[in-house]
C-alpha cells in the first residue's frame, strides 16, 4: 500500500510575510523620492508577493515542476520587458 506524505503548508507564516512586505511597500513608497528607484523597489516587492501567493496559496510549490516552468517563463519575460521599459525611461 502506497502512502502519500503531505507537506505542512505554512499559511499563517506566509500571511504574516505578505503583511510585512505590504507594510514595507507603504513605507518605501513614502520614503524613496527618486521615481525610477521607487518603481524598481515596489515592482521587486510586488513580484516577490505574487510568487509567494502563487507558490503557497495556489499550491504550485507542491505540484509538478512543469507548472513552475509554464508560469515562470512568462513572468521572466514580463520582468525582462519591464527592465527594458525602465531603461528607456531613464534615457529620456
Amino acid at each position: 500500500m502506497v502512502t502519500e506524505t503531505y507537506h505542512k503548508r505554512p499559511y499563517l507564516r506566509i500571511f504574516l510575510t505578505l503583511t510585512v512586505l505590504t507594510a514595507v511597500e507603504v513605507v518605501l513608497a513614502s520614503l524613496i523620492q527618486a521615481p525610477t528607484l521607487r518603481i524598481i523597489a515596489l515592482l521587486g516587492l510586488a513580484v516577490t508577493k505574487a510568487a509567494l501567493v502563487a507558490l503557497y496559496f495556489m499550491h504550485l510549490r507542491y505540484d509538478n515542476r512543469l507548472l513552475a516552468v509554464v508560469g515562470g517563463v512568462p513572468m521572466l519575460l514580463t520582468l525582462f520587458m519591464l527592465i527594458l521599459l525602465l531603461m528607456d525611461r531613464m534615457m529620456m
